[in-house]
């Protein structure tokens, strides 16, 4: 998908312990996260959550211009950065495959 850098709708969710949270990036009717974010959310690597989406799209499960976009944010250094966000449906294919009990909690709501 195409850069974006139009103002986005923050969310944070916390997660069924109470304890662990994450800034969510709504736009439209989906959400938007980073590999970082998504290895929070399932309590894994970034490596292990890059694989798994090296998988889902190279085995054709999702096409790439309809579950990644490119968007422009602001680092703690101030600096803008081009970064990939992953969609909901990303999100839910890598609950099915990740191997973690949050991973589980959350394909199950």
């Amino acid at each position: 998908m195409k850069n974006d850098e139009t103002k986005n709708e923050i969310i944070i969710y916390t997660g069924g312990n109470g304890q662990s949270s994450i800034e969510v990036r709504m736009q439209g009717e989906t959400v938007w996260l980073t590999q970082k974010q998504l290895a929070e959310l399932f309590d894994t690597t970034k490596q292990n959550i890059s694989q798994h989406i090296i998988n889902i799209l190279k085995e054709g499960e999702l096409q790439t211009d309809s579950v990644v976009k490119n968007i422009l944010t602001t680092a703690d250094d101030g600096k803008k950065y081009q970064t990939d966000h992953y969609n909901l449906d990303m999100i839910i294919s890598l609950g099915y495959r990740i191997n973690s009990r949050i991973a589980m909690s959350i394909s199950m709501q």
